[in-house]
């Protein structure tokens, strides 16, 4: 099984992305990260509809698409590696995550997405984001293993 981050926007040297390597570094799941950008200042439902395209193209035809989008669904760590390990364990080749811009995600996003979730009802910054997605992963790899990160 791959998984792959497709986010809006680029990482910058520090704390926010040190923390997404040193979850990301700790997977046995290869994760592969891809950055996109619109670089033109557009209305904003033109800008999410760009930013939706992008991401889209962004991962592999057919994976499960989990988006994390505010109106999504709050679940707990042990949840969340249920429905990954479901999903691996119904053959799922690839499962993509998508962080969206500063807007949120496009209409094509949600249309397409298998799963949306929220990490809360507080607003993150999104390069802070992939850290905690990338720690929620390897939790729940830890969880589906049996190891005791989780609780430790």
């Amino acid at each position: 099984m791959r998984l792959w981050l497709a986010a809006v926007g680029r990482s910058r040297t520090g704390p926010a992305r040190d923390l997404y390597d040193e979850y990301a570094g700790r997977l046995s799941w290869p994760l592969t990260l891809r950055e996109v950008e619109v670089k033109k200042r557009l209305a904003s439902d033109e800008l999410k509809r760009q930013e939706a395209e992008l991401l889209l193209a962004a991962i592999p035809a057919g994976a499960i698409i989990v988006a994390l989008d505010e109106r999504g669904k709050t679940i707990t760590s042990e949840a969340f590696a249920a429905k990954i390990g479901g999903w691996r364990d119904q053959g799922a080749g690839d499962i993509a995550f998508l962080i969206g811009g500063a807007d949120g995600h496009g209409d094509a996003v949600r249309a397409r997405a298998d799963f949306l979730l929220a990490l809360g009802a507080m607003t993150w910054p999104h390069m802070l984001v992939r850290g905690m997605l990338a720690e929620q992963i390897y939790r729940a790899q830890q969880i589906l293993a049996g190891h005791p990160y989780h609780r430790a």
